[in-house]
């Protein structure tokens, strides 16, 4: 009788078990939640890695926030390319694949790149605040620490759950998985973890991110309308607005984005039915959070000038026909070539175009002397060996 009993009752966990991977929306739903997420990794792969690349190009020329934003570059992409795919592939199956094995390892690996993220956010807003209320400058091996910290704090928090202090469980709707919020209920020691995990590692960096960035606001506000007041016009003043309206946006786009998600998983510690929200409650705040990972290379373009540049230059690197109105000019004494972009009306009142400009320029150096045009390049080495001219995009009318 009690053999029959134990048999029975593990029967009963092991169905528990298993219906916990099993997916608890509708069939149709499961295929929208992956082709969605399917989106988001598509969308954050390409601009974020189009990120890297640029910034493996400018390496030399990245500031300390910039490579910040590299790190969160970084985070993005790999999380997208690491852990979504399983998602994906367990939304169209209709269930969690490779159980709890997989469940743990989607369950960390998201967890140490959310945390890195929100704290490579919060690095910035308060290096920007150091930066523009105090003056005081962190670059070079100061921020790289800070990068490496981001990542261990968030590695080795994450890693309490595989020895025992927490657990990674499906999510309500099955086909995801996170931190065990309801062990609040069960366990003293989870209920510690969970209350830390959100009161040091969400509350804390939230309430770092809000109060610099208004202070921010507030100083380059204060700071402006001192200058405006005495009839000062500066560029910096601008460029900094500009920079730090940048920085804003990224953090607050993260806030907006995983807000839904905190208060839901927030809420859920609370409830001892795990029934008090229907599983379509969790899917969507869970959907927008994983957006946070396509706007941040959108931000970067719009502000940032430099990236605009070099995204142009690797486009005329990898397409040439984009740079049909480039054309490369050559002196009678076989200096270097310049680089130079030509108006639309100087190239149609050529007739044949660059080619007969470039035949043109060997008989007559000075044909160019009346055309205003843009130079992109500038390079020139003089026979003496001097140090080269380098010029980028300067207006200039000969």
């Amino acid at each position: 009788m009690l053999s029959n009993l134990l048999r029975n009752g593990e029967l009963r966990a092991g169905n528990s078990s298993a219906d916990s991977f099993t997916s608890k929306l509708a069939p149709a739903l499961d295929i929208a939640v992956g082709l969605i997420i399917m989106s988001i990794v598509i969308l954050s792969v390409l601009g974020n890695g189009v990120v890297l690349v640029i910034s493996y190009r400018r390496r030399k020329k990245i500031a300390g926030s910039e490579l910040l934003c590299v790190n969160l570059a970084v985070v993005d992409f790999l999380c997208c390319i690491c852990f979504y795919p399983l998602s994906i592939l367990s939304s169209f199956s209709h269930v969690w694949l490779g159980r709890h094995i997989t469940c743990v390892y989607y369950g960390l690996g998201c967890y140490i790149f959310g945390l890195c993220g929100m704290f490579t956010i919060a690095a910035i807003s308060v290096i920007r605040y150091i930066k523009t209320c105090y003056a005081i400058w962190l670059e070079g091996v100061n921020i790289r620490l800070v990068c490496v910290a981001t990542w261990l704090i968030a590695a080795v928090w994450s890693s309490f759950p595989l020895f025992g202090w927490g657990e990674y469980v499906p999510e309500p709707y099955g086909i995801s998985c996170t931190i065990a919020w309801r062990r609040y209920h069960t366990s003293t020691k989870d209920a510690i973890y969970v209350i830390c995990s959100f009161a040091c590692f969400v509350l804390l960096p939230v309430l770092l991110i809000m109060v610099s960035q208004c202070k921010i606001l507030l100083k380059i506000y204060r700071f402006s309308r001192t200058l405006s007041a005495r009839g000062i016009h500066c560029n910096l003043r601008h460029a900094e607005k500009h920079l730090s309206v940048m920085f804003f946006c990224i953090s607050l786009g993260f806030i907006l984005a995983w807000a839904p998600y905190a208060v839901v998983s927030f809420l859920f510690i609370f409830h001892k039915d795990a029934q008090y929200m229907a599983p379509e409650g969790f899917i969507f705040p869970a959907l927008f959070a994983k957006s946070s990972h396509v706007y941040n290379p959108f931000i970067y373009f719009y502000f940032n000038k430099a990236f605009r540049q070099e995204l142009r230059n690797l486009l005329f690197s990898l397409f040439p026909k984009l740079a049909l109105n480039r054309v490369g000019v050559y002196t009678d004494n076989g200096v270097h070539p310049i680089q130079i972009q030509l108006q639309e009306q100087a190239v149609a009142r050529a007739g044949r175009g660059p080619n007969l400009l470039r035949d043109q320029s060997d008989q007559n150096p000075g044909l160019y002397s009346q055309m205003i045009c843009w130079v992109s390049k500038v390079e020139v080495t003089p026979s003496n060996g001097e140090p080269r001219v380098d010029c980028q995009f300067l207006p200039t009318s000969t």
